[in-house]
C-alpha cells in the first residue's frame, strides 16, 4: 500500500512539474509575442504623426503622404497569405524572426530616407516585413495553448495595439517633435530588442508527423475557399478601412481642426491608446465568457454605435466632445477587430490557423492600404475637409457588421 501511495505521489509531482513548465513556457511565449506586437503597432501608429513634419520638410501633398502610408499596407497585403502559409509549413518561430529582422532594417532605413520615392519604397518593404508576424503569432498560440484559452490569449496579445499606440504617441511623438529621424532610429533599436526576445523566449515549432488526413486539412485550396474565411476576410477589410482610415488621419485632423501642437495631439492619442489596450483585453473576456456563441450580436452592436460616433466627429466642434467620441469609438473598433481576428480559433482547425489568419488579415491590410491613400485624395478634393472621410467610415463600419452576420459557426 505504501509503495502504491509513493508511486501516486511521484506521478502527481511529475504532472505538477510538467504543468508548471507549460505555464512558464506559455508566459514567456506570450511576453515575447506581446513585445514584438507592441513594436508592430508602434510602427503603424507612429507614421501618422511622423508624416506631419515629413510633409512640411519635403512639401508633400495629402495625396502623397497618403500614398506613403498606403504603400506600407500594399507590401503587407502581398505577403500576408504567403507569411501564414510559411508559418504552417516551416514553423512560426522562423517566420517571426525573419519578420522582425526585416522590420528592424527598414525602420533604420526610413530614418535615413530623404525623398518621396525612398519613403514609399522603404514603407512598402517594411510592410512585407510586417506581414509574417500576425499569422505566426496565431500559429504559436494554436500550438502552445488549449483551444478554450486561445481567444483570450489572442486578445491579450492584440491588446498591444494600445501599448504600441502609447509608445508611438508618447515616446514617438516627443522624438518626432525633436527630430523625426531620431524616432525611427529608436524604433529600429526597439525592434532589434524584440527580435532577441523572440530568439531566446519563444519555443521552436514541433510540427506533427504528416498523414494523409493532415495533408488534406492543410490544403491551401480548402482554406482559401472556406466560406467563413472569405466572410471574415471581407469583414476585416471593412473593419480596417474604418480603423486605419481613422488612425491615419486623426493626428492631422485634430491638429488642423483644433489648432493643436504635435505633442498635445500625442497626449490625446496616447490616452486613446490606453483605452485600446483595455478594450482588447475586455473584448477577450466578453467573447470568451459572456458572448461565446453570440459574437454576431456583440459585433453588430459595436458596428452600429461606431457609425454614429463617426458621424459625431463630423458635426462636433467641441474638442472635449470629439475626444470623448474618439475614445468610445476606439473601444468599439478594437472590440470588432479582436472579435474578427480571434474567430478562426473557434471555427477552424488548428492545422490551418496560420494560413487562415494570413488570409483574414490580408483583408485587414488591404483595408489599411485603401484607406490612407483614398482618404488623402478625398481630403484634397474636399479642400481640406475631413467630413467626407468620417461619413465614408460610418458607412463602411455598418456594412462590416452586416457582413459578420453571415458567419456560420459550428453547432
Amino acid at each position: 500500500m505504501s509503495v502504491s501511495q509513493e508511486t501516486i505521489k511521484n506521478q502527481s509531482e511529475a504532472k505538477l512539474s510538467v504543468s508548471k513548465e507549460k505555464n512558464t513556457r506559455g508566459v514567456l511565449l506570450t511576453t515575447a509575442l506581446m513585445a514584438g506586437y507592441s513594436m508592430i503597432y508602434m510602427d503603424k501608429n507612429m507614421i501618422s504623426t511622423a508624416i506631419i513634419p515629413i510633409a512640411e520638410q519635403f512639401h508633400l501633398t495629402t495625396s502623397q503622404t497618403g500614398l506613403i502610408m498606403s504603400l506600407f499596407f500594399l507590401g503587407y497585403s502581398l505577403m500576408q497569405i504567403p507569411g501564414g502559409w510559411l508559418a504552417d509549413k516551416i514553423g512560426y518561430k522562423k517566420v517571426l524572426m525573419i519578420s522582425l529582422s526585416l522590420i528592424t532594417i527598414f525602420s533604420f532605413a526610413f530614418g535615413l530616407a530623404g525623398s518621396l520615392l525612398m519613403f514609399i519604397l522603404i514603407r512598402f518593404l517594411a510592410g512585407i516585413g510586417h506581414a509574417g508576424y500576425p499569422p505566426s503569432c496565431s500559429k504559436g498560440i494554436a500550438e502552445n495553448f488549449p483551444k478554450k484559452r486561445r481567444t483570450f490569449v489572442q486578445s491579450l496579445i492584440l491588446s498591444t495595439s494600445g501599448i504600441g499606440g502609447i509608445l508611438a504617441f508618447v515616446i514617438g511623438a516627443r522624438l518626432i517633435d525633436l527630430n523625426w529621424h531620431y524616432a525611427y532610429y529608436a524604433l529600429g533599436t526597439m525592434f532589434a530588442i524584440s527580435l532577441l526576445l523572440v530568439a531566446f523566449l519563444v519555443p521552436n515549432s514541433h510540427p506533427p508527423a504528416k498523414t494523409k488526413t493532415e495533408k488534406k486539412q492543410v490544403s491551401f485550396k480548402s482554406v482559401i475557399s472556406n466560406r467563413n474565411v472569405i466572410i471574415l476576410f471581407v469583414a476585416m477589410l471593412l473593419a480596417n478601412v474604418a480603423f486605419y482610415g481613422n488612425m491615419s488621419w486623426l493626428p492631422t485632423f485634430l491638429k488642423t481642426k483644433f489648432s493643436l501642437s504635435i505633442s498635445t495631439v500625442g497626449v490625446i492619442l496616447a490616452v486613446n491608446a490606453i483605452g485600446g489596450t483595455l478594450a482588447s483585453i475586455f473584448a477577450g473576456v466578453l467573447l470568451t465568457k459572456y458572448f461565446a456563441g453570440k459574437e454576431k450580436l456583440l459585433l453588430m452592436c459595436c458596428s452600429v454605435i461606431s457609425s454614429l460616433l463617426f458621424l459625431g466627429l463630423v458635426f462636433s466642434n467641441s474638442l472635449a466632445l470629439s475626444i470623448a467620441f474618439l475614445y468610445v469609438l476606439t473601444f468599439l473598433l478594437t472590440t470588432i477587430f479582436v472579435g474578427i481576428f480571434s474567430w478562426p480559433h473557434k471555427i477552424l482547425p488548428e492545422k490551418v490557423i496560420g494560413s487562415s489568419i494570413g488570409i483574414v488579415n490580408t483583408g485587414g491590410t488591404l483595408g489599411g492600404f485603401i484607406a490612407p491613400m483614398a482618404f488623402g485624395a478625398l481630403i484634397s478634393m474636399a479642400g481640406g475637409s475631413f467630413s467626407i472621410v468620417f461619413i465614408t467610415l460610418a458607412i463602411a463600419v455598418v456594412i462590416c457588421g452586416l457582413v459578420i452576420l453571415n458567419v456560420k459557426a459550428e453547432k
